[in-house]
């Protein structure tokens, strides 16, 4: 039998409906089936669409629509190349038929494998190139400040990355996120480090170098991909802070309770690089979308209901899984539940408390596993935002203290898995190793809170007073760790003390209020 050979075009490409019903019904489903970037592999397919067809030189970025049987889609960029026979070493999981072009036989493959696409890619990036599509819209390249290279040519490999993004470096010098899961707007990353990058001189991100952008004259615009400078890192933040950890926890099995002063020195240096990228995003005028914006009414409303609905669906998961849980969750969920009348009445004050400080555009994902430790710095990357929330929830504007109270939560995490799942803690008394995790994660939360506060100053917009920032920090840690919950009792129930826990220390603080 001989082996099918696809006949493509690119003229016309979008509008030859036989090449795209094979692709639809032949060769996308087995390809994007070996992809770790489709994330729909688990689910029903209930059919594969191509959508559109948008030109760059000789290559085509396809988006294609993946319909479920449970009556939802996604979008998924899937960039195409003609590779002509030998003349480039394409791996087998780039190829996705066998095809002829202009008489000539080849491949038609994902156009990441192809060095001729990343080539284009870059020259775009370096001359701002612009390519007019059909139908009015253009595809936009453009290079940011951090854009410095003296040539379009430059040297290109795919780093080993498995994630549900694809990445490329050019010349060890800058990397490239090309989005493969589309949302109909422009990603909140590109945003991010696009505004921090150009109207700040705040370094301690992967600066902006460049973007693509579908600018669709009757739609919103789509990010296709990112282009930031590499980062040369040692590890992430919560690598380091487990090895600051080992050290805690081998003088407290030998009965003695330290923190090494340089663990105190990276958490102020972490507080202080925290507070440095929320002044870059604050700008009371001028900066349009990242204009910040006061806490009214509309959006009092949508964080009350937000943390009611939140609330609710944990109580019942709590309920439905309490025999499940162990004795100490069982106290500290009985605990949570009890309180129930306390925690919506503190939840209503955001209805009515006066708030007078302001909210911004944050990174919105905030913990220890977005900073990468370099030689004598800290970089606080992947500013996507929330995974779980749609990008118009990401784009909303809060107080920093929400990223403030992830990155404490992270903290408390921290030290609570490696005081509880060590084999060196396995005999010793629960309550004290309680004592010794909570006694730790106050001394680095009031570390980091005090440092990350002096770097505003008093006053500042952002932050009225203590009465608001100690409301605002509370409710933000409550919300966090209320999140937490759910994760834990659906795959680690035996860790969902740690949430807990975190909101019987915010209940501590609620009363205190309250008296």
């Amino acid at each position: 039998m001989t082996e099918f050979v696809l006949a493509i075009e690119w003229e016309g490409f979008e509008k030859d409906k036989y090449v795209h019903t094979v692709l639809e019904d032949n060769i996308l489903p087995p390809y994007i089936a070996q992809c770790r970037w489709f994330a729909g592999k688990a689910r029903q397919i209930k059919q594969l669409k191509v959508r559109d067809a948008v030109h760059f030189e000789n290559f085509i970025f396809m988006t294609f629509e993946s319909k479920y049987e449970e009556g939802d889609s996604e979008l998924y960029l899937l960039p195409l190349s003609f590779s002509e026979e030998e003349t480039q070493e394409i791996p087998s999981k780039g190829i996705l038929c066998k095809a002829s072009m202009d008489d000539k036989i080849g491949y038609l493959v994902d156009a990441i494998y192809d060095v001729n696409f990343r080539n284009a890619i870059f020259a775009s990036v370096y001359h701002n190139q612009s390519y007019k599509q059909g139908n009015h819209d253009d595809l936009v390249f453009f290079n940011g400040k951090a854009f410095e290279s003296d040539s379009e040519l430059i040297d290109s490999f795919l780093p080993n990355i498995d994630s549900s993004n694809s990445a490329m470096i050019f010349g060890g010098k800058y990397f490239l996120k090309l989005y493969r899961k589309l949302f109909t707007e422009t990603n909140p990353e590109a945003e991010m480090v696009e505004f921090i990058t150009q109207h700040s001189d705040f370094r301690n991100i992967p600066r902006f170098a460049g973007s693509i952008t579908w600018k669709r004259t009757n739609n919103t615009e789509i990010t296709f991909a990112v282009m930031v400078e590499v980062v040369q890192s040692e590890k992430d933040d919560w690598s380091m802070t487990g090895d600051y950890l080992n050290d805690f926890l081998g003088a407290f099995v030998d009965g003695n309770f330290q923190i090494k002063e340089s663990v105190f020195g990276k958490v102020a240096l972490l507080a202080h690089r925290t507070a440095e990228m929320h002044k870059a995003l604050f700008a009371l005028r001028g900066a349009d979308t990242f204009n910040a914006e006061p806490f009214d009414r509309q959006y009092r409303r949508f964080l009350h209901q937000k943390m009611e609905n939140l609330l609710e669906r944990r109580y019942n998961l709590l309920t439905d899984n309490y025999l499940r849980l162990d004795e100490q969750a069982q106290t500290l969920a009985w605990k949570f539940m009890e309180a129930k009348d306390l925690i919506l009445d503190f939840v209503d004050q955001v209805l009515t408390r006066p708030l007078m400080s302001y909210r911004t555009r944050i990174h919105g994902d905030y913990h220890l596993g977005q900073v990468l430790a370099t030689e004598n710095d800290l970089v606080i990357i992947d500013f996507e935002g929330e995974p779980e929330s749609t990008i118009a929830e990401r784009k909303i504007k809060h107080s920093p203290l929400k990223d403030v109270a992830g990155m404490i939560r992270s903290y408390h995490y921290a030290v609570s898995a490696k005081l509880y799942n060590s084999a060196e803690t396995s005999e010793i008394d629960e309550l004290q190793l309680q004592r010794a995790a909570d006694r730790w994660y106050k001394l680095i939360k009031d570390t980091y809170l005090e440092e990350y506060l002096s770097v505003f100053g008093d006053p500042h917009p952002l932050f009225k007073d203590n009465n608001e920032i100690n409301y605002l920090l509370l409710f933000h840690l409550l919300e966090k760790a209320v999140y937490e919950i759910g994760y834990e009792v659906n795959y680690r129930p035996s860790w969902v003390k740690i949430p807990l826990k975190g909101i019987a220390e915010v209940l501590a603080e609620i009363e205190k209020l309250r008296r």
